[in-house]
């Protein structure tokens, strides 16, 4: 049985710099540190759990299955202490309190840049760490207690999460100037699949609710390109690339009626809603106001 007070965390962090340039010496470089001491911390770790963490190559090293293993739960201890020393940094000056949240890119685009300013300036030790997810990650986070708030979409099951309605949005079809579509006030979906579609990566759920509807219909969604962010899928169609689909409050707005075309769809299913959650783990008293703010947002 490896001993766990055996680990420390000075030679984790040089374990990852390791992992991370792919090389002793270069690791040694970045931690200012002679290579002699950099391969004696490396054989000290791999002491303690009594295997080899990396192979030597001539042009650097390579991680064994064990080092490939331990370079995943290093990164999670060491991201903790540093979260761990900001949060106490914090404390030290003044900071009351600390909200983890994570949220999908609708939420970041559309809605929190004016709703947390506001909820901030009454709260105003409160300290949020807000990171950008897919819907769902968000809602196993919660369910395990890594996030105390989060916000995701309406078409992505949320069992045993406490959740309520938080803001609601339309999806447009967007199209380039001088497309075959240009110009209409309105069109179904289904009269949308001949063409081809800029969409977001794979786990969306945007993307989720779009591949849905092509199903439903007895078509195929015909992914050209897939990129990470609302404002890439934009300037995918501005080239000419596809049409895409996306909240309308999410696109720039010197771009409509210019370079691209907003068409609302008469589907149902465009009108959405996101969803604000809270984890059961969450009983700091500002994740619960966090949570009641934004629950009172909806509109």
């Amino acid at each position: 049985m490896i001993n766990p007070a055996h680990f420390d965390l000075q030679s984790l962090r040089i374990f990852l710099l390791v992992a991370d340039a792919g090389s002793l010496t270069r690791a040694a470089e970045r931690a200012h540190m002679t290579l002699s001491a950099v391969s004696k911390r490396i054989a000290e770790l791999e002491k303690n759990i009594d295997c080899e963490l990396l192979v030597r190559l001539p042009r650097g090293i390579e991680l064994t299955p064990a080092g490939v293993g331990l370079l995943e739960h290093a990164r999670r201890v060491v991201d903790q202490v540093n979260r761990m020393a900001g949060e106490m940094g914090d404390y030290a000056v003044g900071v009351r309190g600390h909200v983890r949240m994570w949220v999908n890119t609708s939420a970041v685009v559309q809605f929190l840049p004016h709703d947390l300013p506001a909820f901030l300036a009454d709260n105003p030790g409160v300290h949020i760490g807000l990171e950008e997810k897919l819907s769902s990650e968000i809602i196993e986070a919660l369910g395990h207690g890594r996030t105390d708030i989060g916000v995701f979409a309406d078409n992505v099951p949320a069992p045993g999460i406490e959740k309520r309605p938080y803001r609601s949005d339309r999806l447009v079809l967007l199209v380039p100037r001088g497309h075959a579509l240009d110009g209409r006030d309105e069109v179904a979906f289904v009269d949308t699949l001949e063409y081809d579609y800029v969409g977001l990566n794979e786990g969306s759920s945007l993307l989720a609710r779009l591949v849905n509807a092509a199903v439903a219909a007895e078509r195929t969604l015909r992914i050209r390109i897939q990129v990470s962010s609302f404002d890439g899928i934009c300037r995918m169609i501005e080239a000419g690339l596809g049409i895409g689909i996306l909240p309308l409050a999410a696109v720039r707005p010197e771009i409509l009626g210019t370079r691209l075309s907003a068409i609302n769809l008469t589907d149902g299913w465009a009108s959405r809603r996101l969803w604000v959650g809270k984890s059961a783990a969450a009983v700091q008293p500002e994740a619960a106001r966090l949570f009641d703010f934004l629950s009172a947002q909806q509109a």
